[in-house]
Parts: structure tokens; sequence; C-alpha cells
């Protein structure tokens, strides 16, 4: 959908649709309340009816109001003005886009930005019309061979600033929404995918096809015979039962100085999780396509960050392979070397997200970074911890991790640190080998971690457990994309020094 910035008043709006919102109780947005001048009180005349309350979410359209040109009026609930936060103003974007699509209106105007959004600035509240409207429209109908097509589906939407001063930041704010509204799309569509579509060889050739599209980003695609010579025994134990190949994806976006050091993203992708010999309960194991989410992430970030044109320089670094049982696969018990040459003893062939990240980290240390963040769906304990709301952050590097934080509350894709203290690391230990790839089942977020934080000595290194935030389940499963927005922000922050 095209997304642009304008200045001006509603009732001189040609539109299919002029998009005000209504605070409850029955009471006109400075938008609506310029629409109902110009229109003798038409609007008002409606509020004391009590067509509408003004509730969060609830809608009206109207036709044909006099004096103005547009050919209809839709009216959005807020609820109460002085509540209205972040929450509260994705409902009402939602709501508004939702109803539009309904309505047969191919481009719509909105005043939505008028409204007060707590501790949010007008820049905000463009670009977050412009990723919610994206969202709301978001579905993956690509495998279905009948689709629901809507007939007369919302194609433009043109976002309001008060004064025409306003325009270039608007401007700006419509360009970095739709940038992370684009990165965070392909996420969900890569995570939507099922695994024998969506296999490691497959997201080597997206990522491939990203490097032909976009001139600063070059994409190389390792092997496993490389990986063998580079002894990554790790991240090979976990694929021994696929026979699928595995990749070590490296995207590399070129967008700072050459000697600049890069900021590194390195996302998990295993395609297909059946937790090897270790083997997952049944129920709900479809949904371990998904853990390839961080993977996915990672993608739809370098996207954004290419769309935007960032000037920094980032790296993307993807393991990716599918964890299957098989006669081949990794026993618990088994010991294998890791890249860095520290041995690990395997106690369960489902904690294998861990066993790819170590190698692909210690690989990490030839672009000699600025910072490593990783991003996965490594456990389950994540969800008991945060639930869905919020990504677990954890790090050998304090600035590191409140960048990421405070990316997480620009962006509303919120992060939650956890501790990574010395006394969670003594629950890891082996009688065999130099450490396990589990502890107890205390903590299991942060051990899991603390396994990574073993490989990470020489880095400025954050990681993100994205398990509770990567996909949701029931009658709206799906990928939502998260955290593209956060790690969006994360490198615009760092872009503007």
């Amino acid at each position: 959908m095209e997304f642009n910035v304008k200045s001006g008043s509603p009732a001189k709006q040609r539109s299919a649709c002029v998009v005000v919102g209504v605070f409850e109780p029955r009471r006109l947005s400075p938008a609506a309340e310029s629409l109902d001048k110009v229109s003798g009180g038409y609007l008002s005349s409606l509020l004391r009816r009590g067509d509408i309350e003004g509730q969060l979410g609830q809608t009206l359209l109207l036709h044909n109001i006099p004096k103005t040109l547009a050919d209809r009026v839709l009216l959005v609930g807020c609820g109460k003005e002085r509540e209205i936060g972040d929450k509260e103003f994705k409902r009402i974007i939602a709501s508004a886009v939702g109803r539009l699509n309904e309505t047969g209106s191919l481009e719509g105007v909105s005043y939505l930005t008028d409204i007060s959004v707590k501790t949010r600035d007008l820049h905000w509240k463009v670009r977050h019309s412009v990723e919610i409207s994206s969202e709301s429209l978001y579905s993956f109908d690509q495998l279905k061979s009948k689709k629901e097509d809507t007939r007369r589906p919302l194609r433009k939407l043109t976002l309001m600033v008060p004064r025409r001063s306003d325009l270039p930041n608007g401007e700006a704010a419509v360009r970095e929404g739709t940038a992370i509204a684009m990165g965070v799309s392909q996420a969900k569509d890569l995570g939507n995918l099922p695994g024998n579509i969506c296999t490691p060889s497959y997201l080597a050739k997206q990522a491939k096809a990203m490097g032909k599209l976009y001139s600063k980003l070059k994409v190389s695609v390792i092997e496993q015979a490389q990986m063998e010579k580079l002894g990554m025994g790790a991240l090979l134990s976990v694929t021994r039962g696929s026979r699928e190949a595995p990749k070590l994806i490296i995207a590399e976006y070129q967008g700072g100085k050459t000697k600049e050091k890069p900021i590194v993203l390195v996302g998990k992708g295993v395609t297909f999780d059946s937790g090897g010999i270790s083997i997952k309960p049944g129920a709900a194991m479809d949904e371990m396509k998904y853990d390839m989410c961080g993977a996915a992430s990672v993608l739809g970030t370098l996207t954004a960050c290419a769309e935007l044109d960032l000037p920094l320089n980032v790296i993307g670094v993807i393991p990716t392979c599918e964890n299957m049982p098989d006669g081949a696969a990794t026993k618990p018990g088994d010991i294998v070397t890791s890249m860095s040459g520290q041995t690990i003893e395997v106690l369960n062939t489902d904690a294998e997200g861990r066993l790819i990240l170590c190698d692909a980290l210690t690989y990490c240390e030839r672009f000699e970074p600025e910072s490593v963040v990783d991003i996965a769906t490594l456990t389950g304990a994540c969800v008991v911890a945060l639930g869905r709301h919020a990504s677990g952050v954890m790090g050998n590097h304090h600035p590191l991790i409140h960048e990421l934080l405070n990316a997480g509350k620009t962006s509303g894709d919120r992060a939650w640190e956890l501790p990574l203290w010395d006394e969670y690391n003594d629950q890891l230990k082996s009688n065999f080998a130099d450490i396990p790839n589990i502890a107890d089942r205390t903590a299991g977020t942060i051990t899991a971690a603390c396994f990574l934080s073993r490989f990470t000595q020489k880095l400025h290194w954050a990681h993100m457990d994205i398990a509770g935030t990567a996909w949701v389940s029931g009658d709206k499963k799906g990928a939502t994309g998260r955290p593209v927005p956060l790690l969006t922000q994360y490198l615009i922050d760092r872009s503007k020094g």
C-alpha cells in the first residue's frame, strides 16, 4: 500500500474517505470539529442522537456530508482522550484501516495523527500509522488455491500533519514506517512458510535475491564442507539427522565507511525443529516451523536497513538447518567440539539452537565487530517468564543492552532485561566435557544465555530470546515479524551517532 503525507483542511479533501476521531463520551477531535463547523453541526447532531459514543475501536461511516468534498467520512472511536497510549493508538488505527478496507474506498485521508498519545510526538504517530496499517492489512494466502480477495481494497492512505512545516518530518516518518513494514512483512512471510518449502536452501536463495536487489548488500553462503573445515562441530551436530544440507548465510550491508566496525546480527534459522532424538510432543509441533524466526528477523531488518540507506555497516550471520531424528542423528550424551575448541556434552538434542549459535558467534570474531546481537526462539522458559508481550534480553555489555531496551520502547516492540549473573553459570557443569548444552530446569532462559556467553568473551554481545514474541498461536496463528521494529530502531539510533 502507498502512504504519503499532506497538510490541509478536512473539508477541502477530495477523497473517497476522510477519517477523523471521536472521543468518549461523544466529543469530536479537532479535525472532526472542523468538519462539523463547515457542515453546520452535522456531526455534532449525530453525536447528540447517540449514533456513536466514541468508545475505543467504534466506527461510523457517513456519506454526503454537507459542504465537504469527500465521498465519505469515517468516524473512529478513540476512547477517553487522556487515556490514549501506544496500545490504544494501535487499536484506533487498526479499526480505521480495517473499516476503510471494507468500504470500497481505494484511498483515504486520515486525520488520526492529530490525536494526542502519551509521550509520543508527530513523527512517532505518523510512522506507527504506517506500520499499524500495514500490519492490519497483512495476510498470508500464498499457498491457498482460493484467495479471499477484497473487491476494492485500500491502496493509498494519506496521513495529515498540522502545518506545511511538518511535511519534512512527516515524510521521514513515512519512509521509516514503510521500510520497517516491508521488513516485518518479509519476516512474517518467511516465518509462515511451511518447513517443506522454507528449507535452509530456500533461506539462502532468499538472501541471495536480496543481494541482487540492493547494491550495498553482498551475500555469500558457507556450505557444509567448509563448515567442517572451520571446525563447526556444534552446528553440524544438529543437522546430522536431516536430509537438508545446512547453510551459514553471511549478508554484508556496506552503508558506512570502509574501515568502520560493523554491527553483527546473528539469527537462529532452524527451519524445522522436531527436537531430534529428544523428540518434542506431537501437540502444536507444526509451530516448530517458526524456529527460524530469528533468521527471518535478521533478513527483515537488513531489508529495512537497505530501504532506509542507513550509513552503517551491518552484517547478518544466519546459521540455518533442520533438527530431525534419524539413525545418524546426534544422541543425548554425545560430545561435540565447537569452532571455539570448547567441547560440549549434548544432554538434550532439543536444546539445539544454542549449538548452532555458538559456532556462528565464534565465526563473528573475524569481523572485529562493534557489537553482536543474536536473535533466537531459544527457550520455552522465556514464554513462561515474560509471556508473549516482551522479548528477553541478556548480554555482557550494558550499554548495548540499554540501547536495545530503549529501541524497544521507541518502536513499541518491547523487551525486558533478565540477569546474567555468575551464579547462573554454576548450573552449567559436565563431568565429561567443558560444558553441557543444558542445565537443570530452573532459569532455563538465563542458563541458555550463560551457555552462549562462553563463546562471546571477545565480543560486545547481547542475546534476544524471542520464543514468546516471534509468533502467536490459536485462531490467529502466524508469525509477528518481531523484533524487526526493535532492531531497525536500534540501527536508526546508531546511525544518528
